[in-house]
């Protein structure tokens, strides 16, 4: 068997002229990947729209409403910054049963890779920093729920603290946060996660990449997690436009196969999605997030999984 990849076809919703967020990036990735042979097409996983239910168990069901039936008031959509639409509704919710069978996947396989997701600004009564729903809390809740896993390691490497899920899991003794973040960045209210790592604005490859170090190989050994969830954002890059922080695609690259190796290595599943990344060059930004899978792909095949 290959690695799996959950893939989101035709994930483009219409947004006003001018708006820049980069949402046909995920369409793209795909694309990326099949074309340059990283994947083949029977790898692919195509996620199904989970039950209200399951989002319901990180969000509050008035808010699941009003978001999904377009009744929600002009000053929560601001906040989130996405104007709505029933087709980015519809693909939202489509988001966050990837983020579901991504996980289920990496508990029967030991790897897989989502090619959207990351939405960890989202707080139960409210979206924000075109976050929705919360897709990584809601997955390790389903998975729980399920009984499919007990303790779940949350490894967000996002250039912005994820703020809504350090929230979400605050008195959950069997999902713990780690959130490797530039200090200097949204949110300007950070919120207190199970680990926090601040960085300062400009940190370059090798202080990234030692400063993990000096955290993942710990909590892994010290948790025990019955699954990894990691938010692979490639916003920490130099040219990202909201990053602050001075990586490059070698040291994205490094990064991907440090986490990878490491948990694999360590016995330990890993649910891999894409996260954050902003960047006017598409083709650039794209090659970032597919850095994830390229190196997903290879520890798949070292490991043997």
């Amino acid at each position: 068997m290959d690695l799996p990849i959950i893939f989101h076809p035709d994930y483009v919703a219409p947004l006003p002229p001018g708006h820049r967020f980069p949402m046909q990036k995920f369409g793209l990735l795909c694309e990326m990947l099949l074309r340059e042979r990283v994947i083949v097409r029977s790898q692919l996983h195509q996620p199904e729209l989970p039950p209200d239910e399951w989002i319901e168990l990180v969000h509050h069901p008035d808010y699941v409403q009003a978001y999904c039936g377009g009744t929600l008031d002009p000053k929560a959509q601001r906040r989130i910054g996405l104007p709505w639409t029933p087709a980015l509704a519809n693909r939202t919710r489509i988001a966050v049963g990837g983020a579901i069978l991504t996980a289920k996947l990496a508990l029967s396989k030991g790897l897989a890779c989502n090619t959207a997701g990351g939405t960890h600004h989202a707080f139960p009564g409210y979206g924000s920093g075109f976050c929705i729903f919360n897709d990584i809390a809601i997955a390790a809740k389903v998975v729980r729920h399920l009984g499919l896993a007990e303790k779940i390691l949350i490894v967000d490497l996002d250039v912005h603290q994820g703020d809504a899920t350090a929230v979400i899991f605050q008195d959950e003794p069997n999902v713990f946060t780690f959130d490797l973040h530039c200090q200097g960045n949204f949110p300007a209210r950070k919120q207190s996660g199970d680990r926090d790592v601040p960085l300062p604005v400009g940190m370059e490859d090798d202080e990234y990449l030692q400063t993990l170090a000096e955290y993942l190989p710990d909590l892994l050994a010290e948790f025990r997690p019955d699954l990894v969830i990691y938010d692979a954002g490639v916003d920490p890059h130099i040219d990202d436009r909201l990053g602050k922080l001075a990586l490059t695609d070698s040291g994205l690259w490094r990064r991907e196969m440090q986490v990878l190796s490491t948990c694999v290595g360590m016995g330990y599943p890993v649910a891999g999605i894409i996260g954050g990344g902003y960047c006017d060059d598409m083709e650039s930004l794209v090659y970032r997030h597919s850095l994830l899978h390229r190196a997903a792909s290879e520890v798949y095949c070292q490991y043997r999984l």
